[in-house]
């Protein structure tokens, strides 16, 4: 199975075709719009690596934007021994949902694709049949 390690959001994600990702907010894209990630750092599948020094020109990772959403609240608790000496404090950190779709070698070919759901798949077989029926 082909992989590939992205770098976004300041952090680096090891990902695969047809995964679903948590990563830092994408600013100012809307959902169910393409993303395409250029900063690949190393991809390849079981048995070829190509690694880049310190990122691979010309490939690339076109994935979906699923949701844009907030995770759940991080508390900050500070208290030192003193009278009344606390401090709650507390964020509810941004995140986008993601789905690789493609994985692209440094010459342009597709490396892996994702699959379709079986959802899609089953729509498509009664257009299909209803196409013939007309």
């Amino acid at each position: 199975m082909s992989f590939a390690i992205i770098q976004t959001g300041g952090k680096q994600y090891k990902v695969k075709a047809s995964e679903i990702l948590k990563i830092e907010k994408l600013e100012k894209i809307k959902p169910e719009s393409k993303i395409e990630f250029n900063e690949i750092l190393a991809y390849g599948d079981g048995k070829n690596i190509e690694v880049g020094s310190p990122l691979i020109k010309g490939a690339k990772v076109e994935a979906e934007l699923l949701k844009n959403g907030k995770n759940r609240t991080v508390l900050i608790f500070k208290k030192r021994r003193r009278k009344n000496s606390r401090r709650k404090n507390g964020h509810r950190q941004l995140f986008s949902l993601i789905k690789i779709k493609k994985i692209f070698s440094k010459d342009g070919t597709v490396l892996f694709e994702a699959k379709k759901t079986k959802e899609i798949e089953k729509k498509e077989l009664e257009e299909n049949k209803n196409k013939f029926k007309k």
